[in-house]
């Protein structure tokens, strides 16, 4: 059997996943293979540099970190965030503190050099293409991979400029089976579970635009699995429509109990699945 854990992107709400991987790494349900988008990259590169409960903690204190001081991921005052987006028009952010905290947190460690495999999903700008990071700097490929429309600039990784891995496989399922799992676990952040509405906003459109096309990928991924193929996807807990909006982004209140809820939630789960009687 080959294990897979899936990580979706999101956003903060990504620190959902933390309570997930609490809860399969307290059975022992550990990985031989993670993949992730976006924030999921984030949170499976370090899962994949050290695939064992011992990484919780680790990934606990980024995120009461970011918790307490979101501004620090983000950067800059408001001032300097109109400045930027008059003067580049393409984005409010700067990607310089959040490679920084991975930086330190990662430093120079290769694909290579992990305990388990990683890739990392990007879309490409050139190639109009799904792009799959596998060698490098896993830096690199995580910022690549986070790299939001309108909140960061595209990430350049060796002449080549990339966007946010959610634009193109937002919840990478379907890699997974192409790579021989037999088993895969998806954490994802809860949109995939709220009914979406029509759109009565101009800026909800895009928004809900995204959706459709994320969600739609996933579900037919998830009907066309072959057989043999298990997939589980875990539930999350702690989020609303609210956080679906790109204003939400900075808002890392409720992080801590955000992932307690998620955690209780999976480990409900996975005790049903795994010794159902």
């Amino acid at each position: 059997m080959t294990t897979a854990f899936v990580l979706g992107g999101g956003g903060v709400l990504g620190a959902v996943e933390v309570g997930m991987l609490r809860a399969l790494f307290e059975r022992d349900v550990t990985p031989d293979l993670v993949l992730g988008t976006s924030i999921g990259a984030m949170n499976g590169a370090l899962v994949a540099r050290q695939p064992d409960v011992s990484v919780v903690p680790r990934l606990l204190e980024l995120w009461s970190e970011a918790a307490s001081n979101g501004r620090e991921l983000l950067g800059d005052n408001p001032l300097r965030t109109v400045r930027r987006a008059v003067s580049t028009g393409t984005h409010l952010y700067s990607a310089g503190p959040l490679a920084k905290r991975l930086r330190a947190e990662l430093g120079e460690v290769r694909f290579e050099e992990l305990a388990v495999p990683l890739q990392v999903c990007a879309a490409s700008i050139e190639r109009s293409a799904e792009h799959w990071f596998t060698t490098g700097r896993v830096v690199d490929a995580v910022v690549a991979s986070a790299a939001v429309p309108g909140l960061l600039p595209p990430a350049e990784v060796d002449g080549e400029h990339y966007l946010d891995g959610g634009i193109v496989n937002s919840v990478p399922l379907g890699r997974a089976v192409e790579l021989g799992a037999t088993r895969v676990f998806v954490l994802q952040v809860g949109r995939l579970d709220r009914p979406l509405a029509v759109p009565r906003k101009p800026w909800e459109v895009a928004r809900v635009a995204f959706e459709v096309a994320r969600r739609h990928r996933f579900v037919r991924e998830l009907a066309e699995l072959p057989p043999g193929v298990e997939c589980h996807v875990l539930p999350a807990r702690g989020t609303s429509e609210k956080d679906d909006s790109i204003w939400a982004s900075r808002d890392f209140g409720s992080v801590e109990r955000r992932i307690e809820q998620t955690h209780a939630a999976a480990a409900a789960y996975l005790d049903e699945l795994l010794d159902p009687a």
